[in-house]
């Protein structure tokens, strides 16, 4: 969730994030330091799995460690917390986010700040870690391993991607407001999770994008489809050919969306951005292209190398910047897909250099 937040404030300059990592909680005087230059701090920090002993003074002892650096620092933050739908439940992991909840409200009572108690269901999304909080996470890894996922407990949850998670933050840093902030999620039971998973892997593995009912649909396959990256593309069409000619079929999708072809002289770069939400296709049909991929904040561009003679494709993973280049001696023609048709109000493009 951390890291899906910082790609969502990433398009935001005009607001500066400082991240806290476990070296910061080392010593009251690094959290002492990091408090007070903060107007607002989001508490994700915490443990789901694990020895249940461990869960409950885990978290408990992080939320006291940050209210005692307030103190010291004398600072006021506005303190968002991402509490659960299970606090309510007597479990060490329930018990641990009621307790927090209820000294960070204590603390900001007593001492005139902030807090925001947002009370999430199941969160999911991109670069999720399998077998651990998400059973989303742990599916579409099974699945992208051409595995076979089975339900062990097939009761109902409440899905909320990642982003619209950090959406609903981003609100209440824009309009602080204090208080419980549930936030509602998706109603599903882990079978017909599991189906729908199931159903778009196969589909999406024959070449064929899936339709997308609503945004859940789009927010499970591009978080299917990050499973996938780097290992799964390009990924090579079938090349029919006879007498006539040639043919292959470039895109086949149950939902619709908006082709292009370009062309871009050589040693000429494209893209430079990433999308949060739209699923994206590169499809080389003539000269040659170096496709290099960048997941957010990481170090290393992943690169593939592609030409006209064979019809591959590369499907954009979502948070992940992307450019392509002409690195042959003439013109390149490539075709773009997109799942919607581009609205320059809400183009889901943001600029940042591979």
């Amino acid at each position: 969730m951390g890291w899906q937040l910082r790609c969502a404030l990433h398009a935001h300059p005009d607001i500066a994030i400082s991240g806290a990592r476990r070296a910061t909680f080392a010593a009251l005087a690094t959290l002492e330091e990091f408090v007070r230059g903060c107007d607002a701090i989001v508490h994700l920090a915490g443990m789901n799995r694990g020895d249940e002993a461990a869960i409950e003074s885990t978290n408990i002892g992080l939320t006291q460690q940050l209210i005692a650096a307030c103190q010291a620092a004398g600072a006021r933050p506005h303190v968002i917390f991402s509490s659960s739908t299970h606090f309510l439940r007597d479990t060490a992991y329930g018990r641990s986010k009621r307790a927090c909840s209820d000294l960070l409200r204590e603390w900001s009572q007593r001492e005139g700040g902030t807090f925001t108690n947002l009370i999430l269901p199941q969160v999911f999304g991109e670069c999720g870690r399998p077998f651990y909080n998400s059973v989303v996470a742990t599916f579409c890894h099974q699945l992208a391993g051409n595995e076979s996922p089975r339900v062990i407990d097939d009761v109902e949850l409440q899905l909320i991607h990642a982003q619209r998670v950090a959406r609903e933050i981003l609100a209440h840093l824009r309009q602080p407001r204090g208080g419980d902030a549930p936030v509602p999620g998706s109603r599903i039971t882990v079978r017909v999770l599991l189906d729908k998973l199931t159903g778009m892997a196969q589909q999406y593995r024959n070449h064929l994008i899936p339709a997308f009912v609503d945004g859940l649909d789009l927010e499970l396959f591009n978080t299917f489809r990050a499973c996938l990256f780097p290992r799964h593309y390009p990924v090579t069409l079938p090349l029919r050919e006879d007498a006539r000619g040639s043919l292959f079929e470039a895109v086949k999708s149950l939902h619709g969306g908006q082709c292009f072809i370009s062309t871009t002289r050589p040693g000429v770069t494209r893209g430079n951005h990433y999308h949060v939400s739209k699923v994206e296709r590169f499809l080389v049909l003539g000269g040659d292209a170096l496709i290099r991929v960048r997941k957010l904040f990481s170090g290393d561009a992943v690169e593939y190398r592609v030409c006209g003679d064979v019809p591959q494709y590369i499907d954009m993973p979502t948070l992940h910047t992307h450019n392509i280049t002409n690195v042959g001696g003439g013109s390149l023609t490539t075709l773009f897909w997109s799942h919607e048709i581009f609205d320059p109000e809400r183009p889901d493009t943001y600029g940042e250099p591979v």
